[in-house]
């Protein structure tokens, strides 16, 4: 049997009060829209098909090819925009699963539980179900003396007495292919608001003497639907304790998980220690065994193993194992350290390899070089890498003493063993085993190669 997932996906999002599409606002580090998107997938090898309409564009963009797109020209409703999908998917699917976009919580353990639970009825649909007495704008779901689902209404068609129903249509269907698409052109627009509601299926269905199966939402967070920059934080603050509670269960250490903030693309190894504090962002990957904060942000970035990050920033980084950083360090991007690397306090480096070995002291300013093995840069140390036009580079060959306060002008070699004398500024090539000092700095000996 062909099943297929369908994303409600073109509501302006009004109450957003923003600029960007409402599903392309971001949570844990992801547009809204994957985070539906990535359920939605799990659900059948069958790519998703999204029904979009405002910002189409910009959300086709994002999700790429994982799914199929469908346009609701003109916005008449969830009934109307599911009806758009018919060309697409009549005769192609048994069963279709269809969920609202902005529902980013809901997982895929529940659709596939809706799914399973459609397969076993004999009816034409199955719809998820929530006791709650907070509505948060859901429909009601009406009964019959029976205890059998008769209607949906919505919250700005309902009565007095629908308003007190607290079990909720949470927008989460399964349809059995054969019946939706006739049972779509039944539906009538609303009186008040004009639009043709999806929900108006499950009155035309028992009006027919079909019988509707409900299931239960087990975990009430899923149904935050997100239509506030209010219900944006209320997902973010749930989708939080998920990631966290994951890599706990993973053996990670969270100090206090209350101020630890994991992106859902992050990757933590065992045994690693996670400070207050401390943001873990984009597609970073963390090694075993690490400490890292407190008070620490790191963007896109790979860390290995044992290494001890404290107080410090990191974007687009590579650390290998061993590494010692900070505090108040900052690591920019094409920053790479190998293994054993350490970096003081207020050090700066960026788009430069320091080979195994090094020791940078602090207060200290690395742009564009390339630092031999073993080299120790004393506090103080800054490349001038800018000449008012281009970025030039600096090579450090490997066991190399630079002095405390080194000024190295770009574009500079400096050669293996050398040595510069505190407070230098360096201007020219230093061959290697050489000691200079002075501003500019100049040669006054050579040092013994080793043997």
């Amino acid at each position: 049997m062909k099943v297929r997932v369908i994303l409600l996906a073109a509501g302006k999002g009004v109450r957003m009060r923003s600029r960007l599409p409402k599903l392309l606002h971001h949570l844990s580090g992801r547009p809204m829209i994957l985070h539906s998107l990535e359920s939605a997938e799990r659900v059948t090898k069958e790519p998703p098909v999204i029904v979009v309409g405002h910002g189409a564009e910009s959300i086709r963009e994002t999700v790429g090819p994982r799914a199929e797109f469908v346009e609701q020209i003109e916005q008449l409703g969830t009934g109307h925009a599911l009806l758009q999908t018919q060309r697409l998917l009549e005769d192609e699917a048994d069963f279709v699963v269809v969920t609202n976009a902005d529902l980013p919580l809901v997982t895929s353990d529940t659709l596939k539980k809706v799914l399973d639970k459609q397969k076993k009825n004999n009816g034409p649909f199955t719809i998820l179900t929530l006791k709650q007495k907070e509505a948060r704008g859901f429909g009601r779901v009406r009964r019959n003396i029976s205890g059998e689902a008769i209607a949906i209404i919505e919250e700005a068609e309902a009565s007095a007495q629908d308003l007190s129903i607290d079990e909720l249509n949470v927008g989460v269907y399964c349809f059995r292919g054969d019946w939706l698409w006739p049972a779509l052109k039944k539906i009538k627009p609303s009186p008040k608001k004009k639009e043709y509601y999806l929900t108006d299926l499950l009155e035309i269905a028992a009006s027919e003497g079909e019988h509707i199966e409900t299931t239960s939402l087990e975990d009430a967070t899923e149904a935050i639907g997100i239509n506030t920059r209010e219900h944006l934080a209320e997902a973010e603050a749930v989708l939080r304790s998920r990631i966290n509670q994951h890599w706990m269960l993973e053996g990670v250490t969270f100090i206090d998980p209350q101020t630890t903030y994991i992106d859902s693309g992050v990757t933590i190894g065992q045994d690693t220690v996670v400070w207050p504090n401390t943001m873990l962002l984009g597609t970073t990957s963390i090694g075993e065994d690490c400490i890292v904060g407190p008070n620490t942000v790191i963007r896109s970035s790979r860390v290995g193993n044992a290494c001890r990050i404290e107080a410090t920033v990191v974007e687009l980084a590579i650390i290998e194992n061993n590494v010692d950083i900070g505090p108040f360090a900052h690591l920019r991007k094409g920053a790479q350290l190998s293994d054993g690397v350490h970096v003081g306090n207020f050090g700066e480096i960026k788009n430069s390899t320091l080979a195994p070995g090094v020791k940078m002291g602090h207060f200290s300013y690395i742009g564009d070089a390339t630092i031999g093995r073993n080299v120790n840069i004393g506090a103080g140390t800054i490349t001038a890498n800018y000449d008012g036009k281009k970025k030039n580079p600096t090579v450090i060959e490997s066991d190399v003493f630079i002095g405390s306060d080194t000024m190295l002008v770009a574009p500079l070699h400096i050669g293996q063993g050398a040595r510069t004398g505190a407070g230098a500024v360096v201007t020219k090539d230093v061959p290697a085993h050489t000691v200079v000092v002075g501003v500019p700095a100049r040669a006054i000996r050579r040092l013994e190669e080793p043997d």
